[in-house]
This record gives C-alpha cells, sequence and structure tokens, in this order.
C-alpha cells in the first residue's frame, strides 16, 4: 500500500517554512529570484516566490528551466527525451538564484540545471530548495532548503502529486510491491 508522506496542509507548511528560511538565509529578498526545475520544480517555485512576495510584500521573479539537452544519460535512456520550455524572463547574472525542484535524489538533475543556468549567464550565487530529500547521492550536491527529509531504499520511489497538475496535492511513498497510486482518470493512459 503506497504511504502518503504529506498532504496539502503539509505541503503547504514545508513551503512557507522553506520561504522563511529563504528569506532569513538572503538578508530579504535583494536580488533574488527562483527558477523552477520543469516540471514539479516549476510549480513549487511559483508557490514559493508567491509566500516570499507576501511575507515582504514585494514580487519574486520565477523562471523555468528545461534540462532535457544537459542530462548526462542522454545515450543510455530508453524512453524518448521530453522537451518543455526553458523561460527566464531576467538577466541571470549577479543574482541570487534559488533552484527549486520536487525530489533530490541521485544530485544529477541538479548538476544538469547548474549546466544550463550556467549557460545563460553568471549568477552571484546559487542555491537549491527542495520538497523531498531521499538520500542516495552520487555527486557532492546538498539542498539548501529542504522541506522534508525522507530516506528511502534504492527500490522505493517517492511522487510529488500537485493540483497544478490535475491531480492533488500530495507526496506518496511507493514500494515495489505496490502498484502505483494514480488518480482514476490516469488508471488507462
Amino acid at each position: 500500500m503506497p504511504k502518503e508522506l504529506f498532504d496539502r496542509k503539509g505541503i503547504d507548511r514545508a513551503l512557507t517554512r522553506m520561504a522563511h528560511e529563504i528569506i532569513e538565509k538572503n538578508k530579504g529578498t535583494e536580488r533574488l529570484c527562483l527558477i523552477g526545475i520543469q516540471r514539479g520544480g516549476v510549480h513549487l517555485a511559483k508557490r514559493l516566490a508567491s509566500k516570499i512576495g507576501e511575507i515582504e510584500k514585494k514580487d519574486i521573479p520565477v523562471g523555468l528551466l528545461d534540462i532535457a539537452f544537459y542530462r548526462d544519460d542522454l545515450n543510455i535512456r530508453k524512453e524518448q527525451t521530453v522537451v518543455r520550455r526553458t523561460e527566464v524572463p531576467f538577466e541571470v547574472t549577479d543574482l541570487k538564484i534559488v533552484l527549486v525542484d520536487d525530489v533530490l535524489f541521485t544530485g544529477r538533475s541538479i548538476r544538469a540545471a547548474m549546466d544550463a543556468l550556467m549557460d545563460l549567464g553568471r549568477p552571484a550565487a546559487i542555491q537549491l530548495a527542495v520538497l523531498i530529500d531521499r538520500g542516495h547521492r552520487e555527486l557532492p550536491i546538498k539542498a539548501d532548503y529542504v522541506g522534508k527529509n525522507i530516506p528511502t531504499s534504492l527500490t522505493e520511489n517517492i511522487e510529488v502529486q500537485l493540483e497544478e497538475e490535475g491531480l492533488g496535492d500530495r507526496v506518496i511513498l511507493e514500494s515495489p510491491s505496490n502498484p502505483p497510486l494514480l488518480p482514476p482518470q490516469a488508471k488507462g493512459d
């Protein structure tokens, strides 16, 4: 049976705490922007920016980053690479960038995101915010802001479901003997 780790309220509380931590570490919001890694990271970046904006009474720029062509497994992946859009409507040079993703696992996606980001300019600093850190790093990458640390086995999977993708907000831990918990409309797809 899949185990629900976070519900809507749990996700919201974690993002609120992370927003406060981002403000505190950066001593406010000057030269601060958030860039979400496509897909789940984009929605979380927008939510974090909204929370930071509410607290500081200032709009925080948000960008979207696609890392498909920066991945180090392009030539060994069995499935077709899905390319999404990168949309960073501001100059990143000399800004404090907070990269946002839903789950931190091996660190390879974050490395790819940093490579993609460096192609856009030279930020003053890059920080990392993730909703879930599940461990098992293969690269020396550590999140600055974590919603929750969930130690997992390599056979388990963490699924972050978000309202913006037509699902209810929740985080699910799936074990190998359990089929994925999908909404009724997605079972046949």
